[in-house]
């Protein structure tokens, strides 16, 4: 017998990354391939791709390594971080994430693969935290309506401006920002205004709102509660001195300090803003953190973003769902209030749970504590001669030390601590809930005081005004009270977790919104202190570790994209879109073409396109779609001739919305270039072009990317999302920048569209690992897999429901749209029917009626095995064999399993008076009893949440016994 001798190399080698993101195995792709008529991945993107924007050259990455090898070039990586104690402030606090919600939401994937919930019937446990974390927003502002969350403070204040402007009773006037707002904020709210034509007016409103800014009409009001400073100060002169003005009031407000300070809405606030971070979530040099916005009721309809609301399911039953506004940026498009599309809603349900598993008491003695830390640090410093230039305050102390705050901070550098530099002579400090004893004595030091906690403890007085003591209860709701033990806190985020449908359940086949495999290794160092506990703002050295994979990151999608140069500020795909178009918008000023504002939209582009454009102070004007999906190249050209001489831009989505490649991009882009234009292509579908084509190499100037599709950030719930912007070199000069990173950004840059120098950098590392476990070859076959996994969905199901648009040899992109219409007219069962009915076989459903209403989108994406798509398809063509009873007759066309889903475990056990079986209406055709998901709720009535508009969290009554 002869030994069979593997060669060591080999075994070393192991299997590659790819072989496990990528679902259909060598076997499944051969019989993947024979159904699409091909033999090989090669010849099917030969013959789908356009040769006219194919890539000569392979992708320039490093190549492959395995999951282990990439874990340690990552802790090497994090090793170069300096973890120091945060007491730098600014918005971003040093917290403590309770281990129970780190291991059961931020690292469960039953929470952090889910999608946004727009199908509620499968959504009720994310639904429900986010009604916590509304209620927790509204009681602790003292506002009634509160969203479920926005990106982060300072785009939550942009927005807020926006608001006032739109509801408020001037319509001219400037903004006006109290001079002690974070600095940050006050970048981002002028990054907004200055494209919309809002004047931004910073002004010390410490004594009143200056006569002369009065004069010239106020139509907002910013103000900081508290201060940036750390000041606490009565706002209620400010306020009320705004409204005779006629101006509505904002209040920027820290909502661990309104469980002691009088909310803003008790102060006479119309909109409160802030950030959630403290409750429970990492800084992660700057991000993810759920926003947040509180309004007076009169403005719930006008609130930006997701709005959580109740409504009944087809029995009367209780069910959430997103209320009013939830995808407006896509109905309205430029019409649009906002073109919020991401939100973060994993952090928010961290931030709703830690008010949960504290309750009110819990986070009362928080802040109290971060309060009396404090007030030590200060009597410590002013009885050791210290200058204290606040005698009110939360947890942040400003003191002046005349020419000697560099010496100051380097002294408490050696000791392992970061304060913040206000200016030459003044030193901010900020305390939170990781602060120590051990802390204070080390700054004091470094302030050359010595002091007795003890003794000052048993001295000093609170420093919190007593007229501004909050005296109104908040989170009187039973579900902030039930859960003081771990395991009560377990089963309760257990039982919200079951009620949903995310990735670890199964296929959610999503068109446009690429539901891939968001791996355990990608995942694993986004919890690592090193990456987690760093403040945005801490010294440049003390982050070699994020900076190095920012740059190479950086690098990689440039090189993936084509493009020059890459941002990852935008912490959403939205801010990205609105990046690149200031990007664009900066460019043609800086050449005096500042008539150029037409920006060219096909109407089957997304619509955030069209809101984006808006706010970066553009005219959109609409391109017809012909009849084929693709751009109508007739009514293009009259576009382009008509505003020749004012066009800035087009925007495009490349595969287009509609599936597939169009064949005559390069020539688009070549007539635009020639008008004088430039081309944002849109990176939504980039999920079937990386390895294939590059948007920068055919034509286009800019793109934004979304991380949280094609490079495998997780959708957390409907956010985190990250939605970096890549540049042609003439574009470069204009990406964002920021005032306290200078290397975040050019200095001619446009300014921060995030509050945070890096946007959402805490996420980065997933997908810096991604690319780096895939390598360029890896990640073109994950590519040509998603191409194939779409065609082969598209050809099942094509003898069964028409597949409404096909590119070149009748092949579609990396999603395909079937159409319903003709079997909705026939019969009746429509595309909710169909969708709902999905969920009765144990399916997400694909993208409805976008971009054609009336239509299904979907997106298998190379993650699916082909188990996973057979299940799919078949689930598919028994729901049309359902579709043909209705239209036989068989089944009545108003009573019938279609019409009726979801099933409910509860609808199939009491009494059964249906024309069909209980059997059909929850094990129809391939749907196993032992894995049967079983919906909540049934089909919720979308339009009785929107007349009877509820935003509170869960009733008592729920909670009875």
């Amino acid at each position: 017998m002869t030994a069979h001798r593997i060669a060591l190399s080999d075994l070393e080698r192991g299997t590659p990354f790819a072989n496990r993101h990528i679902g259909p195995d060598s076997g499944a792709q051969a019989k993947m391939l024979a159904q699409v008529g091909f033999g090989s991945l090669d010849e099917l993107t030969a013959a789908a791709v356009p040769d006219a924007i194919k890539s000569a050259e392979a992708l320039r990455l490093p190549g492959a390594r395995g999951e282990a090898e990439v874990i340690a070039e990552l802790r090497s990586l994090a090793d170069r971080n300096q973890v120091l104690v945060p007491m730098i402030g600014l918005g971003y606090h040093g917290t403590f994430t309770p281990p129970v919600i780190l291991r059961n939401v931020l690292e469960n994937p039953a929470w952090y693969t889910a999608y946004t919930p727009y199908q509620p019937e499968i959504s009720q446990g994310r639904l429900e935290a986010l009604l916590n974390f509304q209620t927790m927003v509204a009681d602790l502002t003292g506002l009634p309506t509160s969203g479920a969350s926005l990106l982060d403070e300072g785009t939550a204040a942009a927005e807020a401006m926006a608001l006032s402007r739109r509801v408020g009773k001037v319509k001219d006037g400037v903004f006006l920002v109290d001079a002690d707002t974070l600095p940050q904020t006050v970048a981002v709210i002028g990054t907004r205004a200055e494209p919309t034509g809002v004047e931004v007016v910073v002004a010390d409103l410490s004594a009143g709102i200056p006569e002369e800014i009065a004069e010239r009409g106020v139509f907002g009001v910013l103000l900081q509660y508290p201060g940036a400073s750390g000041a606490v100060r009565d706002l209620r002169p400010v306020i009320e001195r705004a409204h005779e003005l006629g101006a509505v009031v904002t209040v920027a407000a820290d909502l661990l300090a309104l469980t002691l300070l009088t909310p803003p809405g008790e102060l006479g606030a119309d909109i409160a803003v802030g950030t959630t971070q403290r409750f429970g979530v990492p800084m992660g040099f700057g991000g993810p953190h759920a926003g947040y916005m509180a309004v007076r009721e009169q403005f719930a309809r006008s609130l930006p973003g997701r709005l959580v609301g109740v409504s009944v399911d087809a029995d009367g039953d209780k069910a959430y769902r997103l209320a009013l506004q939830t995808r407006e940026q896509h109905i309205r498009r430029e019409k649009a209030t906002s073109n919020i599309c991401t939100a973060q809603v994993l952090l928010a349900v961290m931030a709703g749970m830690y008010a949960v598993h504290h309750g009110p008491e819990g986070l009362t003695t928080i802040a109290r504590r971060a309060h009396r830390y404090a007030t030590l640090l200060a009597a410590g410093l002013r009885a050791g001669g210290v200058e204290v230039v606040h005698g009110a305050y939360f947890d942040t102390v400003t003191a002046r030390v005349p020419g000697r705050a560099d010496t100051v901070l380097a002294a408490a550098l050696e000791r392992g601590i970061n304060l913040r530099k206000a200016d030459a002579d003044t030193v901010g400090i900020a305390c939170d809930e990781t602060t120590t004893r051990e802390h204070l004595a080390a700054v004091w030091a470094a302030f050359g005081v010595e002091a007795d906690v003890e003794a000052l403890d048993a001295a000093t007085p609170d420093a919190l005004p007593g007229e501004l003591l909050r005296r109104s209860g908040f989170l009187a709701h039973p579900v902030f009270h039930q859960h003081r033990s771990e395991t009560s806190m377990l089963r309760y985020l257990r039982r919200l977790a079951d009620r949903d449908y995310a990735l670890d359940r199964g296929m959610i086949p999503l068109g446009s919104c690429t539901m891939k495999l968001n791996a355990t290794t990608e995942m694993e160092p986004v919890t690592w202190p090193e990456f987690g506990a760093l403040h945005p703002f801490a010294p440049e050295e003390q982050a070699a570790g994020y900076l190095t994979l920012i740059r190479e990151l950086e690098e990689r999608l440039a090189e993936v994209t084509g493009y020059d140069k890459v941002s990852l500020q935008p912490n959403a795909g939205s801010q990205g879109e609105l990046a690149g178009l200031l990007a664009v918008r900066a460019y043609h000023r800086a050449n005096g073409d500042e008539q150029r504002t037409v920006c060219l939209i096909p109407s089957s582009a997304h619509g955030t396109n069209a809101a984006s454009a808006v706010m970066a102070g553009m005219r959109v004007v609409v391109v017809r779609t012909g009849e084929d999906g693709e751009v109508d190249a007739a009514d293009l050209h009259a576009k382009i001739e008509q505003y020749r001489d004012e066009l800035a831009v087009l925007m495009v989505t490349y595969p287009s919305t509609h599936g597939v490649f169009e064949e005559h991009i390069g020539e688009i882009c070549a007539r635009v270039h020639e008008a004088g234009g430039q081309v944002y292509v849109d990176g939504a579908n980039l999920n079937a072009l990386v390895g294939l084509a590059k948007p920068g190499h055919f034509g286009g100037d800019v793109s934004h990317l979304n991380l949280h599709k094609t490079f495998c950030i997780p959708h957390g719930g409907g956010g985190p999302g990250v939605g970096p912007v890549g540049v042609r070199a003439h574009l470069a000069p204009y990406l964002p920048n920021h005032p306290l990173q200078p290397s975040a950004g050019p200095e001619t840059g446009v300014g921060p569209v995030s509050a945070a120098p890096w946007g959402s950098a805490g996420i980065l590392p997933i997908s810096w690992a991604y690319v780096r476990l895939m390598g360029g070859e890896g990640l073109k076959k994950a590519t040509q897999v998603a191409v194939l996994g779409a065609n082969y969905v598209a050809k099942r199901l094509e003898p069964h429901y028409p597949v409404l648009y096909t590119g070149p040899n009748g092949l579609v992109a990396h999603e395909c749209i079937i159409d319903l219409r003709p079997l909705t007219k026939a019969t009746g069962v429509t595309v909710d029917d169909v969708a709902k009915r999905l969920i009765d076989y144990g399916f997400h459903a694909p993208t409805m009626s976008f971009p054609v209403a009336g239509t299904l989108m979907i997106e298998p994406t190379e993650s699916e095995d082909l188990v996973e798509l057979d299940r799919f398809c078949e689930a598919m063509i028994a729901i049309r064999a359902e579709i043909e009873k209705v239209g036989s007759g068989a089944w009545d066309k108003d009573d019938n399993p279609l019409r009726n889903a979801p099933h409910t475990a509860a609808s199939v056990a009491g009494e059964w008076e249906r024309p069909y079986s209980r059997e059909e209406a929850v094990f129809p055709g391939g749907v196993q009893a032992a894995d049967k998901y079983w919906p909540p709720v049934r089909r919720i009535d979308g339009a009785f949440g929107d007349r009877n508009l509820v935003c509170s969290c869960p009733p008592l009554d729920e909670y009875e016994g």
